[in-house]
């Protein structure tokens, strides 16, 4: 038999930084979000040869090992490592498993789409598929942070995790003690549809380390940099904006709010923007684009603009003119992550 698993990928609309400790813990964070048709995908055959076999996709990536219970945390594959060590030691008492993990993902590693997070999440649904784990939307959203961010020590937030779980167009809390409200956002199908059509995503081309972002915001708000501190306020309170913006079906808000957040998150921390990424946004404002922003921690991956009207073609001809990076298609997800199983 084959476990399945899909995850879909997620927008950062705003908020994003205001989820990470200790942002989250001393001030909350609040953070606006919505899938994507993109996914993380995972295939767990199981084996009875006494090995463990990981098939990464993307990267061209092939490990073996024999089956033991606890793999070492290094390599390129390190986050199925982790996810393994973790899965034996909690729910096999113990004993090693012996399996072949495929893995794909329709975008490429470090493009702001959260994608290491959804992949553990998708991991994380193809084991549960295989074993029966007794883990319901928020244990395996919250098992994926602990994963990676206090077992593997990855720098990052908790929004990708829940992103991926949860679907659809989301706004969440982040409070101390790591507490976590979902708030799904009922917003009508023609907003949905128009929204979706007067976005242009573009992906840079540049792959980013979140992870040195992230690490300085963090010490910011430790060291209470008063700049990036006033900056993680205002964005915080664009996500609030935005999720009003659409409950009242704002679009054209919506963009301007944007705009005013993207300013604010190139100040949270240095290297979230730079003259690659800012000639690209000023060409799409400068096409008719309200506003838009990087999706993710900042430095290069995915971008995406509101363009209301006709300017949605403008802009995306003027991207292409550029010759750097590509526009991708896409349209919001309303399913968040699925597991299967087939006969091989």
């Amino acid at each position: 038999m084959l476990y399945r698993s899909k995850a879909p990928f997620r927008l950062g609309i705003a908020g994003g930084g205001t989820d990470v400790s200790p942002y989250s813990n001393l001030y909350g964070g609040a953070i606006l979000n919505v899938t994507v048709n993109l996914y993380a995908h995972a295939t767990i055959r199981p084996l009875d040869n006494g090995k463990i076999r990981f098939v990464h996709i993307n990267e061209n990536i092939t490990e073996e090992f024999d089956a033991v219970s606890e793999l070492p945390l290094d390599g390129p594959l390190v986050l199925q490592h982790g996810i393994y060590n973790s899965i034996v030691s909690r729910y096999n008492n113990g004993e090693p498993l012996s399996f072949e993990l495929i893995t794909q993902m329709d975008v490429p590693s470090g493009s702001g789409l959260g994608t290491s997070s959804t992949l553990v999440v998708a991991i994380l649904g193809a084991f549960t598929e295989w074993l029966r784990l007794p883990l319901g939307k928020y244990d395996i959203a919250h098992y994926a942070y602990e994963i990676e961010r206090i077992d593997l020590n990855m720098a990052g937030g908790k929004q990708d995790q829940y992103a991926a779980t949860f679907v659809g167009i989301n706004f969440m809390e982040f409070l101390e003690d790591d507490k976590v409200i979902v708030n799904p956002l009922r917003i009508g199908d023609d907003i949905l549809q128009e929204w979706a059509m007067n976005t242009v995503l573009f992906y840079t081309e540049q792959q980013r380390c979140s992870g040195k972002i992230i690490e300085e915001q963090a010490e910011n708000v430790k060291n209470n940099k008063n700049d990036s501190l006033e900056a993680m306020h205002n964005v915080k309170h664009e996500a609030f904006r935005m999720k009003n913006c659409l409950l009242r079906e704002e679009l054209q808000e919506l963009g301007k709010a944007l705009n005013t957040s993207w300013t604010s998150k190139k100040k949270m921390a240095r290297n979230i923007s730079n003259e690659f990424i800012d000639h690209i946004y000023e060409t799409a404002m400068a096409n008719g684009a309200l506003g838009g922003k990087i999706s993710g921690a900042g430095g290069g991956g995915f971008m995406f603009f509101y363009c209301p009207g006709n300017s949605c073609y403008k802009v995306s001809e003027a991207l292409d003119k550029m010759h750097i990076g590509h526009i991708q298609q896409f349209e919001f997800c309303k399913k968040g992550l699925i597991t299967w199983t087939v006969k091989e």
